[in-house]
C-alpha cells in the first residue's frame, strides 16, 4: 500500500474513476469498451459499467476522470535491468520512474546483461538470476512491475539447472544469443527445459547489439523456437525482409518490435503479421537502456509509429503494449477486465495537437499527454513531466 493511501474500516481500498471519455481495453478483438466508470477494490478491477449500472458506494479514492482516455498500463515487453532504479549502461539514476511517466507500469526482462562483470559461469549466471528475481520482487520503483532474473543461457547448462532456476522463482530467459549458445539445435534443447518448468523464452534476432553478440538469422530463430522473437526488427541492426517474413510464417510465436531497432523493419513486420491475420502476436518493447540511451516515451512513440506509418487504428495499435503483451507474457494486468490489476494510464490528446481526438492524434504521429497512472489501484503519478501536456487532466475529488 502507498504511503497515505486511504482506507476503509477493514483496511480495504476501493478506487472509483468515473466520467471517463474513451475507454480502451488492451483487447484487440474488442479495443473500446462502453463504458464510463471503472471500480476497483484492493487493487483489483471489480465493475467496469455506465455510472447509472455500477455499485461505487464506499469509495475510499474517487477520480474525476474529466472525458479523458483511461487506457490499461502500458507494458514494455524488453528492458535490461540492473540494480534498482539505475542503469550503468548509460550511468543513469531514476530511469524506471522515468518510463512510469511515459506510462508504462509493467517492465520484462530480456536479461541484465549490463551488470559490471556479469558472471558466465553456470553457478553464478544462476546465482544472479535468483538475485535479480529476488530483488526486482522486493523493489518496485515508483510501484512499476519489474519482472527480472533472466538469466542468459551458456553451454554446459544441463535440464536440472533449469529445474532449479524454475524452483527459484525464476519465470524468464534473458536473450538466447548473448551468451555462448548461439546455435540452434542447442538453443531448441535449452529452451524446451525451459519450458519444462515454466520459464518463457526470448531470442536475439538480427545484428549484434553487445560485446559477446552475433548474428543470429531466420534459420536459428526458427529452430530454438523461443516464445518470443525478440526485437524481430533488430536490436540495432535488422534482418533482411525475406528473413523476417520466413519467421512470421515460419512460427507462430510472439513478434516483438522495439524501439532501438530498425523502424522501417517494425513497418514491415507488422504489415506481415497483418496481411496473416495475426496482429494478436504484435507486442511491443524499447530494448533499452541501450548505447541508443533510456527512451520514456519509447513504448508511446511506438504507438504513434505503428498507428501513423503503419495504418493501424490507434485503438488497435494501444493492444500491441497492453492486452497482446499480458496474453503472451501470462501477466494479470494489460487488459480492462474483473479481476485484472488496476493498473491504468489517464490521458488525453496533447494540447494543440491537429487531431480531434486523441485517437485521431495518434494516428496522426502525435504523442498523448499523460494525466495519471494508477499501479494497483493506486495512483502512483499525476500529470506526466516527459510527455507533453495533455489538454485535460483527471482530479482526485475524493481520497
Amino acid at each position: 500500500m502507498a504511503h497515505g493511501e486511504p482506507t476503509g474500516p477493514s483496511g480495504s481500498t476501493r478506487l472509483v474513476i468515473r466520467n471517463i471519455g474513451l475507454l480502451l481495453s488492451g483487447d484487440i478483438d474488442k479495443p473500446v469498451l462502453d463504458a464510463d466508470t471503472i471500480v476497483a477494490d484492493n487493487g483489483r478491477i471489480s465493475a467496469i459499467g455506465r455510472a447509472k449500472d455500477v455499485d461505487t458506494d464506499g469509495a475510499t479514492t474517487v477520480i474525476d476522470a474529466a472525458g479523458t482516455t483511461l487506457t490499461p498500463g502500458l507494458i514494455d515487453s524488453h528492458v535490461h535491468p540492473v540494480a534498482g532504479d539505475w542503469t550503468p549502461r548509460q550511468n543513469q539514476i531514476g530511469w524506471i520512474d522515468s518510463f512510469l511517466n511515459g506510462g508504462v507500469t509493467t517492465m520484462i526482462s530480456a536479461g541484465e546483461v549490463h551488470m559490471p562483470g556479469r558472471p558466465k559461469d553456470i553457478t553464478g549466471l544462476k546465482a544472479m538470476a535468483i538475485f535479480a528475481q529476488r530483488a526486482f520482487d522486493a523493489f518496485r520503483p515508483g510501484g512499476v512491475k519489474v519482472h527480472a532474473g533472466a538469466p542468459v543461457i551458456e553451454p554446459g547448462m544441463t535440464e536440472q539447472d533449469f529445474k532449479e532456476l524454475a524452483a527459484a522463482g525464476v519465470k524468464l530467459l534473458g536473450e538466447v544469443g548473448l551468451g555462448g549458445v548461439k546455435d540452434g539445435a542447442s538453443a531448441r534443447e535449452m529452451v524446451g527445459w525451459a519450458r519444462k518448468y515454466g520459464i518463457q523464452s526470448t531470442i536475439h534476432t538480427g545484428g549484434p547489439s553487445i560485446p559477446g553478440s552475433g548474428l543470429i538469422g531466420a534459420d536459428v530463430v526458427l529452430e530454438a523456437d523461443t516464445d518470443v522473437i525478440g526485437h524481430i526488427n533488430g536490436g540495432h541492426t535488422a534482418l533482411p525482409d525475406g528473413e523476417i517474413r520466413c519467421i512470421c510464417e515460419g512460427c507462430k510465436r510472439g513478434l516483438e518490435l522495439v524501439h532501438n531497432g530498425n523502424e522501417r523493419s517494425a513497418l514491415y513486420t507488422l504489415r506481415t503479421a497483418r496481411d496473416m491475420g495475426e496482429m494478436q502476436r504484435v507486442i511491443l518493447g524499447t530494448d533499452s537502456p541501450a548505447g541508443s540511451g533510456v527512451q520514456p516515451l519509447g513504448i508511446l512513440r511506438m504507438i504513434s509509429l505503428l498507428s501513423s506509418l503503419g495504418d493501424v487504428p490507434a485503438e488497435v495499435a494501444f493492444c500491441f503494449a497492453t492486452g497482446n503483451t499480458a496474453r503472451m507474457r501470462a501477466l494479470d494486468c494489460g487488459l480492462i477486465e474483473v479481476g485484472r490489476a488496476a493498473d491504468f494510464v489517464i490521458m488525453d490528446k496533447a494540447q494543440h495537437s491537429p487531431g480531434r481526438t486523441i485517437l485521431e492524434s495518434v494516428q496522426l504521429g502525435d504523442l498523448p499527454g499523460i494525466g495519471m497512472t494508477i499501479i494497483d489501484g493506486v495512483i502512483r503519478t499525476h500529470r506526466s513531466r516527459n510527455t507533453p501536456p495533455a489538454t485535460k487532466v483527471p482530479s482526485v475529488v475524493h481520497g
